[in-house]
């Protein structure tokens, strides 16, 4: 059975969990869900453990129903062909802090005029606009911040839940978002841009 995002090309830029997970829940639904990652070392999330057969179990886990390239972004062949991928492409997923895309030569204004119906989808910890953009902010610092780990209290004081739950929910409501827009985009002939925030 063909998934109901058959026809909808993706350019995933995930790293670790968040954006990843995103990705994987709309290749689930029949996206065609690119990866995209560094020349040689790839996304940091591969030096994660545990490692089957000497691969990291959660780049398996989080990237399947995937295809994968690498680019190196800082020559401008690598350049190119992202550019060439953006005209022929549906959306965009990074979870980079906030401004690289933009140091790398792709905020969303240079995306738009490449392709006018492109959705750029941006996850962050603290957002893309206010004081605390340029703060990182894993999954841990999201759950101590939004009071998760104090819910999750112990007679040995709050503590982590056991699962990433601020990537996952960040990843969801991510995901949901580009379905709103590309149904958006049918009425409308316009892409948009997608600010998702940890918190």
């Amino acid at each position: 059975m063909e998934g109901i995002l058959k026809g909808v090309r993706i350019l995933d830029f995930g790293q670790f969990i968040a954006a990843p997970f995103c990705g994987m829940l709309l290749a689930d639904m029949g996206a065609e869900v690119i990866k995209i990652e560094r020349v040689g070392t790839g996304e940091d999330g591969r030096r994660l453990g545990p490692y089957k057969d000497g691969v990291s179990v959660y780049i398996t886990a989080f990237n399947r129903n995937k295809k994968g390239i690498t680019l190196n972004l800082r020559s401008e062949e690598g350049k190119e062909m992202l550019a060439d991928l953006i005209k022929q492409s549906d959306v965009i997923i990074e979870n980079f802090r906030p401004g690289t895309m933009a140091k790398l030569g792709f905020d969303y204004e240079t995306c738009k005029e490449l392709n006018p119906r492109i959705i750029m989808s941006s996850i962050s910890g603290f957002g893309q606009e206010g004081r605390y953009r340029n703060k990182a902010a894993m999954d841990g610092i999201a759950s101590a911040m939004s009071g998760l780990h104090a819910i999750n209290y112990t007679k040995t004081g709050p503590r982590p839940t056991g699962l990433p739950l601020g990537d996952h929910t960040a990843g969801v409501y991510n995901a949901l978002a580009i379905v709103l827009a590309l149904y958006d985009r049918e009425r409308t002939g316009q892409g948009q841009r997608i600010d998702t925030a940890k918190l």
